[in-house]
């Protein structure tokens, strides 16, 4: 069999929000048991049938890059987390939906992979405001995921779903809310699992594929 494809897909927030639970689900189909803290980064690895159904369907691999979520400013921190952003292909946001602070840092996250030659100039986020021009001229698809929907009281999900909803539009991405500890929310043929193929698709076609459909030539 012929070696597969892959694309680098950075796993990007806040410490706790539970990207490695996320990960291990999205890779494993199946709930981590004891989730811990990551250090620098971890990968894994989801097989992926890129236009599934369709005469194009081709299988990749995609490298889940799981990076820790400390959001220290200090310089060495930053740099040493710069490495793993070499060479990404798409980005998949991830922040806890009962912790507001977390969806403002997503900013700041994309920005840092996405700039990561770029020194810092001030505050990226300051009482919700930002510089929606930042993301104006991104070709890297982002996908933004909300966790622990499980946590929130049915009587509060309307107003706190409403109010993570502008993320994607700010991110010009999809959007999914899930609970990681119940795979059903990726069940096959829900709206969140053709979400997660829609973009895991829009990724493999910027790395493999010019915009007429044609396959460009590539580099590893």
């Amino acid at each position: 069999m012929a070696a597969l494809d892959r694309v680098k897909v950075l796993v990007l927030g806040d410490s706790g929000v539970g990207k490695s639970s996320l990960v291990h689900l999205l890779c494993h189909n199946q709930v981590l048991g004891n989730p811990s803290w990551t250090v620098g980064c971890s990968v894994d690895v989801r097989i992926h049938d890129y236009k599934e159904g369709t005469p194009e369907e081709k299988t990749y691999y995609i490298e889940l890059w799981d990076v820790g979520g400390s959001v220290g400013s200090a310089s060495s921190v930053k740099s040493t987390r710069a490495v793993f952003y070499n060479l990404l292909n798409g980005i998949i946001l991830v922040h806890d939906l009962t912790n507001k602070k977390s969806s403002q840092n997503l900013y700041r996250w994309s920005l840092e992979a996405l700039n990561r030659d770029v020194a810092p100039t001030g505050v990226l986020v300051t009482n919700g405001d930002y510089d929606r021009e930042q993301f104006g001229d991104n070709q890297i698809p982002l996908l933004v995921i909300g966790t622990k929907l499980d946590q929130i009281p049915e009587t509060k999900r309307n107003e706190v779903l409403t109010r993570t909803a502008f993320l994607a539009e700010d991110f010009n991405a999809e959007e999914i809310n899930l609970d990681c500890t119940n795979p059903r929310y990726l069940a096959a043929g829900s709206s969140n699992a053709v979400k997660l193929s829609r973009f895991f698709d829009k990724v493999i076609e910027k790395r493999y594929f010019l915009r007429d459909g044609n396959q460009v030539c590539h580099f590893s």
